[in-house]
């Protein structure tokens, strides 16, 4: 059996031999605790033939974890420095490819076309750099991949965000757009001192399991999520108020989005964040109607 990569000494050992300094920039934090990286793979729920995306492997303590049970790993890393370390620490495994790139500009579902052919359960399984962790989250979604769904590590406050429910504090229009295509739960929370460096914030674990189909039928995507971030324009403002100011540059009246509010049977006293998934789409469906009326 190799040595774990994610002990505090065999990291310590790989960094000081390639003088691998961290870069804020690229929000490096690399795991330093065997036991949350078998337990973030648990909550995969891989098996043999499983192929995983990982994005950000660091030094591959990841990694190793998920070739171990898998059929295949595709990593996908921007730091360039990483590369010769990743070279060393994976070599035992034969079922790795590492992918130089920034997974923000790559063709995702062609790489999965091409690495994993043949094979029909795909996850995404990181932990994902803090500063890029809504876009890479969004564009996995919004890009409908072939993926069963998504086990990453992110920061506790994101994880908040994207799991809350109607009424909550943390209830906005990420919330909305991850549920719109999954099921979402935190699964566990990771506390900061496991990791080297130490971030200033606790992370969390965050399973995302794809909806066979949205969660509500829309007659227009986009004007859908329009609709969304409109409602949450100024969290304190009223949903008429938000979406008056923020809905289309003012091409539908505030009198017509009033009587809309009253047709589909939300208070336009109402903030945003009290309304569900179901009350968005009645609500954006017969805007959609109004603004194609007039």
């Amino acid at each position: 059996m190799y040595k774990d990569i994610a002990t505090p000494n065999r990291t310590k050992e790989i960094l000081e031999k390639y003088g691998f300094s961290f870069k804020k920039s690229l929000g490096q934090n690399f795991l330093i605790d065997t036991n949350i990286l078998r337990r973030i793979v648990d909550f995969a729920e891989l098996s043999a033939e499983t192929g995983v995306i990982e994005i950000g492997p660091g030094i591959g303590a990841l990694t190793e974890q998920l070739a171990r049970r898998v059929k295949k790993v595709v990593a996908f890393e921007i730091d360039q420095r990483l590369l010769p370390i990743l070279s060393e620490t994976l070599s035992p495994y034969s079922n790795v490819r590492i992918i130089h790139q920034d997974v923000l500009k790559a063709d995702v579902r062609k790489v999965i076309d091409e690495e994993f052919a043949g094979m029909k359960d795909i996850m995404v399984v990181a932990n994902l750099p803090y500063y890029v962790t809504t876009p890479i989250v969004m564009k996995l979604l919004t890009e409908r991949l072939p993926l069963r769904g998504i086990v990453v590590m992110l920061q506790k406050e994101v994880a908040d965000r994207i799991s809350a429910r109607p009424g909550t504090k943390d209830y906005g229009s990420l919330s909305i757009a991850v549920q719109y295509y999954t099921k979402a739960e935190t699964v566990m929370t990771v506390p900061r001192t496991v990791f080297v460096p130490q971030p200033n914030v606790d992370s969390a674990v965050i399973r995302l399991t794809k909806l066979p189909q949205p969660a509500v039928v829309v007659e227009n995507e986009a004007f859908f999520f329009e609709v969304v971030r409109a409602s949450f324009g100024q969290r304190r403002k009223t949903i008429l108020n938000n979406l008056t100011s923020n809905l289309t540059n003012g091409k539908i009246f505030k009198e017509t989005i009033e009587k809309v509010l009253h047709e589909v049977n939300i208070d336009p006293r109402r903030r945003g964040e009290t309304l569900t998934l179901a009350e968005f789409a009645a609500l954006s469906d017969r805007l959609f109607q109004a603004l194609q009326n007039s």
